[in-house]
């Protein structure tokens, strides 16, 4: 026996001997996704988690197997950091294949509750996956799913009101998905949504009945040359983001160190975001072992603003609503044509290097109504960009970044690195420049604001692991805006930081201490009517957070947070507020589950909210902003007690306890509550 063989099975024994006793148990797929969310999704809005986690969605089905995984499958798992990614493949290189999951304890860098939060999605043995399995197999077997969702406010609003309703359509929001998958070698898929207020099965929709839809074929690994085909709705994701990427990417967020994106450059697409997506067919080809090229065409029609004669669109629409008359007019105002590629070069595990270009054609020109602050952003109808990004890793570094320009624009870059200081010591530097002339319509890339234009800034993550039951992570994050911005009518700047330090005991207890400050310039209004420029000033945004989550029994938990705050600038003075929530989640193995939360909250305002991570109904959940004066409370309830079924129903509440109705414009209510009801039903086979 040779000595690695020797080594690596004395570690593999010592594995099992110890795994009983260390390892926690393995958490329901569906609670580490909501885990995941909870913890990053800082900025508010509704997550649909097929489309942030559809791989894990598949290898909770069918495991991914470690001894094959590449560094990009592992990072689009989003349950490892990029040091950690590279330990577990340094380990594999060194160590040969992995003999059980066991064998995770003894990779450096990895804690248990990362392995906890791997264990439901991989294993060690080839599984049906790591063969060519016949299409006809694909398509005839594998797993299928059906939701039906419907949810609304029960409080009227103005637009729904009066004989001639501004809206068109009633209050209810409308989902319906069938999902068919073959692990991760094929997604088949259509999706229709009607939001609030849209017309269905009657007006502009009377024979489209509902307002959108989406269908997609995917399949990946049909053979050696074949690595991906895309037909239908698909996300195109190259790099870090400067020049396209419709996939999901965390920004700033207590994952310190998890800055690098590496996402498959073809993904399926099966959301309702009705913007971030490409429509038309898409392929993946290797060329040998270290060459691979994609390439992909896309026609799909867009919510426009059209301007008075028009001939022109003046802004392109990212909500997907069209309730009213004039919001009807503007849907598919506008056809655009995407098309490009990526060539990939990996001469060796450690280097990869891609050359991506992409193209857009506007069958109408968009020209934005001039403004100072968006004298450099695009006008026309075609756009051409070209980027080269790379991944690099040397010892304990990891390289990454992006060079990117436009045709008839400037520059941007990105260029950062992750350090394994030590094995419980993690580093990430990034610097970016995106100049102000820098151009592209679906850029999504690392930074304080989006759009990939007009910032620089440097940021510093870290992680620390000093003992078994403590992980402390921090971030510092400055930029600067050398142009104007909507409603900052000079160059600004500013910085932020972060600090979490969590203690947690497996099984019972998980609790943390958090701060964050942020300081930048804002805009407001000027002292008179003589004075044609807003003044910029700083504005200091603190906030504190305390949370417990405990374990009263395996089947009940107990989660209680205190969030603390205070905005401070020179026009509004000192704003403070305080938010406290308590939550009960009864997940047993019986047929019902429940979820429950109570929360109050008192703020001078909206410039003092918390956003704060709801559980919702499977796969679909939200991050709401708690400000003002009142209480928040929702009830979950899920039943799996019949075959095959899962039944669904949710009710939340926000009351107001200092008079303040709810909404404006045509969302206004007049009313001092909201009340949301929703229910889905799903049907796997």
């Amino acid at each position: 026996m040779s000595g690695r063989s020797l080594l690596q099975s004395i570690t593999f024994l010592l594995c099992c001997l110890l795994g009983s006793r260390t390892l926690p148990a393995q958490t329901e797929p569906e609670q580490l996704i909501e885990d995941v969310i909870a913890q990053e999704a800082e900025d508010g809005g509704e997550f649909t988690f097929n489309a942030a986690f559809d791989l894990l969605e598949a290898y909770a089905r069918r495991p991914l197997d470690l001894n094959r995984a590449d560094a990009e499958t592992l990072s689009a798992t989003y349950l490892l950091s990029p040091p950690q990614i590279d330990a577990l493949l340094d380990y594999r290189r060194q160590m040969g294949s992995f003999v059980s999951v066991y064998e995770l304890q003894v990779v450096p860098g990895l804690d248990l509750e990362t392995i906890r939060r791997l264990l439901p999605y991989v294993t060690v043995a080839r599984g049906l996956d790591d063969i060519n399995v016949p299409l006809r197999t694909l398509l005839s077997e594998g797993s299928r799913e059906l939701f039906v969702r419907a949810s609304r406010r029960l409080e009227r609003a103005r637009g729904y009101e009066g004989d001639d309703p501004r809206y068109t359509g009633d209050p209810w929001r409308t989902y319906v998905k069938y999902r068919q998958r073959y692990g991760t070698q094929l997604s088949l898929g259509v999706v229709a949504e009607k939001d609030p207020g849209e017309a269905f099965l009657r007006g502009s929709n009377r024979r489209r009945g509902f307002d959108f839809y989406s269908a997609h074929l995917f399949l990946r690994g049909l053979n050696r040359r074949v690595r991906a085909v895309a037909l239908g709705d698909f996300s195109v994701s190259f790099g870090q983001g400067l020049v396209l990427y419709t996939g999901f990417g965390f920004g700033k967020s207590s994952l310190t160190t998890s800055v690098a994106r590496r996402s498959p450059t073809l993904q399926p697409y099966a959301s309702v975001n009705e913007a971030s997506f490409m429509r038309g067919a898409g392929v993946t080809l290797a060329f040998g072992k270290h060459v691979e090229a994609t390439v992909f065409g896309s026609r799909r029609a867009r919510t426009a603003n059209l301007d008075s004669d028009s001939t022109s669109v003046t802004s392109l629409g990212l909500s997907g609503l069209h309730r009213t008359t004039a919001e009807v007019a503007d849907r598919n105002a506008l056809q655009q044509h995407s098309y490009g590629g990526s060539l990939r070069y990996t001469p060796t595990d450690r280097l990869q290097l891609s050359l991506n270009l992409l193209g857009e054609h506007l069958s109408r020109p968009l020209l934005r109504t001039p403004r100072p602050y968006n004298r450099f952003y695009f006008n026309g109808d075609r756009l051409h960009n070209l980027s080269l990004d790379y991944h690099y890793r040397l010892r304990n570094l990891s390289f990454f970044g992006e060079v990117a320009g436009a045709v008839i624009g400037g520059r941007a870059m990105l260029h950062g690195v992750n350090v394994g200081l030590d094995r419980r010591v993690d580093l990430a530097i990034v610097y970016r420049n995106y100049a102000r002339d820098y151009r592209a319509l679906s850029a999504q890339p690392f930074g304080e604001s989006g759009g990939g234009r007009n910032e620089e800034g440097i940021y510093l993550g870290l992680e620390v692991r000093p003992a078994t039951r403590w992980r402390i992570n921090a971030y510092y994050d400055l930029w600067r805006h050398d142009w104007l911005r909507f409603n900052i009518d000079a160059p600004s700047s500013g910085h932020e930081y972060r600090l979490r330090i969590n203690y947690s005991i497996k099984r019972h207890l998980d609790a943390y201490v958090e701060l964050r400050s942020e300081t930048k310039g804002y805009g407001v209004a000027a002292a008179g009517p003589d004075v044609k420029i807003d003044p910029v000033i700083p504005r200091t945004r603190f906030q504190a957070r305390f949370h417990t989550g405990y374990k009263l029994r395996p089947a009940l938990e107990w989660r209680s947070r205190l969030d603390l705050g205070y905005t401070e600038d020179a026009s509004k003075g000192l704003q403070r507020g305080v938010m406290l929530y308590q939550d009960l989640h009864y997940r047993p193995l019986g047929p019902l589950s429940v979820s429950a939360r109570l929360a109050v909250f008192h703020t001078d305002g909206y410039d003092v909210r918390f956003y704060e991570y709801e559980n919702g109904l499977t796969y679909n959940a939200r991050v709401l902003p708690y400000y003002n004066e009142g209480a928040r409370s929702f009830l979950l309830l899920r039943y799996k007690g019949i075959r095959q079924l899962t039944l669904e129903l949710r009710l939340a509440q926000t009351r107001s306890f200092d008079g303040r109705t709810f909404g404006s414009g045509l969302e206004a209510t007049d009313k001092t509550r909201r009340t949301e009801v929703g229910g889905q039903v799903i049907w796997r086979w």
